[in-house]
Order: structure tokens, then C-alpha cells, then sequence
């Protein structure tokens, strides 16, 4: 792979509504758009989805941007690579700052896509054409929650995400299952609870949930096997799993029974592979998880869940859930609750250039010497 030069571009843009959990609301998102440029003029695309602030993870864009710039391109200039694994394997000298890697990792698996002529889908395993969509509903107010619920069961989504806290858990799920009683519905803590809530959370397996996503702490591995002991519903794990040897310490020690993967949190496609694989051997069902991220990440996204392993609807939702206009063309469109799995190369979507200029910030170019 013979990079001729990398652009990093800041982008800013406000969501269409806000979007709230307990730990704050967003209404602006920023984001990394990485391109990297080839000798022959192909350009791959990966996003970094880290958010401005350190509520999700302890990374924001503005470290983001520093580890892209300041570590991770140097040690591209330093050691080439013939494939984006190499990149992967690379970049573990550098500890954590996953979505930084992730950024950077994930352009240039669509640019080996591309110079290849394959799809990404292809390049990485993928089986599915079409893969379920799944929502996040977000809880401002039950009202509002069930006009969501509606609305996008309106639009064929498959599966439905309810954001909870020990203020609302139990009366928001219970209004929900007295109007949908059979609806796909699964509930996201964000680390809201501690195992001093045992008996609260107990409490909602009576809603026969698909999981609970993340109720302990986000670092967390070891209390989430004492908490999945005691309750029927299974757990899901998202913020504690940023590796492959957290996925495979988690399983062991019985911590949960389902595993959200995002690339962008893990350090890119190579481990998010990793981890899928390793739960496809062991029984332990995956999902794609979401970022509220633009067109770029939500691109690769779809091509890993077209894995086979990735058996419960994802948060990959239409652009125009969060967005009045993406930055790709066209846009990520859901049709009877799924989305077409691109089998053009790359990752299957082109740029809207005149959007991605519109929503630049900081504009950044780094050129390497091919000898």
C-alpha cells in the first residue's frame, strides 16, 4: 500500500433532535474524517467517532486528532504496510486511544477494498446482502418515547433500544410493554447501576427483554458476572469490551451472554474480526453497536455486520435519523427494517463533497515519500 498522503478532517454538524442518556445530551457532533491517498489517486475513508467531550470513553477529537497526527501517521511514514491488518498490529505499540486507531485503521481497509476491486463486506468475511436495523429511542419523556416507538416501527425498523436509569427503568418499560407487548425491545444503562440495584434490575425480567446493555461500571468485567448470576435477562457488554482479551475474559468469567461490537471502540476492523469470531466459536451472539455517527463509520459499520455472527438487529439506523444531510452519497436508507449490504467496492458509498466542506472545522494534510 503506497500512501502518497493522508488528510484528517474535523467535522462539525447538529443533530436533527437532541439525543439524551443520563450521562448528558448531544446536539452538536463532531468527527474525524480520515482519507487516505494512494500513488494512483484512490482514496479509502474511515471516520473517527470519538465525541468532544469524555462522557462515552476517555477519548475525545481533540486527543483523537493529536494520536492520528502525532503517533500513528509517523509510524505509517516509518514502517509501511502491504495490508491493513499490518496497520492493526502496528498501532498496538501505542496503548489504548482505540477510536484514533479506529479512524485511521478502518480508511485503509476501504482503500485495500477498493484497490482490490472488492467490497468491504468481501474483503473482511461478510455473508449477509442485507442486514436488520435496529433504533435507540430516546427516553426525553415517555411521550415522546412511544411517538418514537411508532414512527419507527412505521419505517420497518426490527428492534428498539430504550435508554434507562434508576429514575425511570421500571414505569418507562412497563408503559412500553402495555402498548407493545411483543415488541424487540432491549434496554441500555450506560453504567447507571451498581450491584447495590440487584433486586432493581431483577425486577425487569419481567419485561422479557432481549438484554441489558452495560448496567455496572464501564471498566467493569468482574461484578457483571456476579449481576448475570442473579438475573434472567442476558447482559450485554459495550463499554468494558475494548479489546479482544476483554471479550474473551468476559466470556469465561460468565459475564454476559451478548456482546455489542463498534469498531471504533475496539481500535478497528482487525479486532472487531477477532472478537466476532471468537463469540461465533463460543456461542455468544454480537451486534453492531452505534456511535450516532456519520455516513463514513455507519459505511463500515453495515459491512461488519454482514458477518455472520451478527445475529440481533444493530444501531444502524437511516442517515436522516440524525442527520438533515449526510456526508455520503447516497444515503445509508432502511427498507422493510434492512439495509442493503453494498457490493460495489470499498465500502459502497461515495463522498458528498460539497457536504463534507460545508461541515469541515480543521482541515489537516500529511504527505509521505514513496522512494
Amino acid at each position: 500500500m503506497r500512501i502518497a498522503q493522508i488528510k484528517l478532517r474535523v467535522i462539525s454538524m447538529p443533530l436533527k433532535s437532541p439525543f439524551h442518556t443520563h450521562l448528558g445530551t448531544v446536539t452538536e457532533r463532531e468527527g474525524i474524517i480520515v482519507e487516505v491517498i494512494d500513488s494512483d489517486g484512490i482514496s479509502g475513508y474511515g471516520e473517527g467517532v470519538a465525541f468532544s467531550t469524555p462522557w462515552y470513553t476517555e477519548e475525545t477529537v481533540a486527543t483523537s486528532l493529536h494520536i492520528v497526527s502525532d503517533v500513528l501517521i509517523p509510524l505509517l511514514k516509518k514502517w509501511p504496510i502491504k495490508h491493513p491488518e499490518d496497520a492493526a498490529i502496528l498501532f498496538q505499540s501505542v496503548r489504548r486511544n482505540h477510536m484514533a486507531k479506529a479512524g485511521l485503521e478502518m480508511a485503509l481497509w476501504d482503500l485495500y477494498a477498493k484497490r482490490n476491486s472488492m467490497s468491504l463486506s468481501k474483503v473482511i468475511g461478510g455473508t449477509r446482502s442485507e442486514i436488520a436495523a435496529g433504533v435507540v429511542v430516546a427516553a426525553d419523556s415517555l411521550n415522546s418515547s412511544l411517538n418514537q416507538i411508532e414512527k419507527y416501527l412505521g419505517e420497518g425498523y426490527q428492534r428498539f433500544k430504550i435508554k434507562i436509569n434508576p429514575s425511570q427503568d421500571y414505569s418507562v418499560l412497563e408503559e412500553i410493554r402495555r402498548y407493545y407487548p411483543e415488541l424487540p425491545l432491549m434496554a441500555d444503562a450506560n453504567s447507571a447501576y451498581t450491584l447495590n440495584d440487584i433486586d432493581r434490575l431483577k425486577a425487569l425480567d419481567d419485561f422479557n427483554l432481549l438484554m441489558i446493555e452495560q448496567p455496572l461500571a464501564s471498566d467493569d468485567i468482574i461484578e457483571h458476572s456476579l449481576l448475570q448470576n442473579e438475573i434472567n435477562t442476558p447482559i450485554c457488554l459495550d463499554e468494558s469490551i475494548v479489546s479482544f482479551n476483554d471479550a474473551k475474559n468476559a466470556i469465561e468469567l460468565g459475564s454476559c451472554k451478548i456482546i455489542n461490537i463498534k469498531a471504533g471502540r475496539v481500535g478497528g476492523l482487525y479486532e472487531a474480526i477477532r472478537i466476532h469470531d471468537f463469540c461465533l466459536d463460543r456461542g455468544i451472539e454480537v451486534w453492531c453497536g452505534g456511535m450516532i455517527e456519520f455516513g463514513i463509520s455507519r459505511a463500515h459499520n453495515i459491512a461488519l455486520a454482514s458477518l455472520p455472527g451478527f445475529t440481533i438487529p444493530g444501531d444502524i439506523s437511516a442517515s436522516n435519523r440524525f442527520w438533515d444531510e449526510d456526508i455520503i452519497s447516497p444515503e445509508v436508507s432502511v427498507k422493510n427494517g434492512s439495509v442493503s449490504v453494498p457490493d460495489t467496492p470499498g465500502i459502497g458509498f461515495g463522498i458528498n463533497e460539497k457536504r463534507l466542506k460545508e461541515t469541515t472545522r480543521i482541515e489537516k494534510v500529511f504527505k509521505f515519500e514513496n522512494k
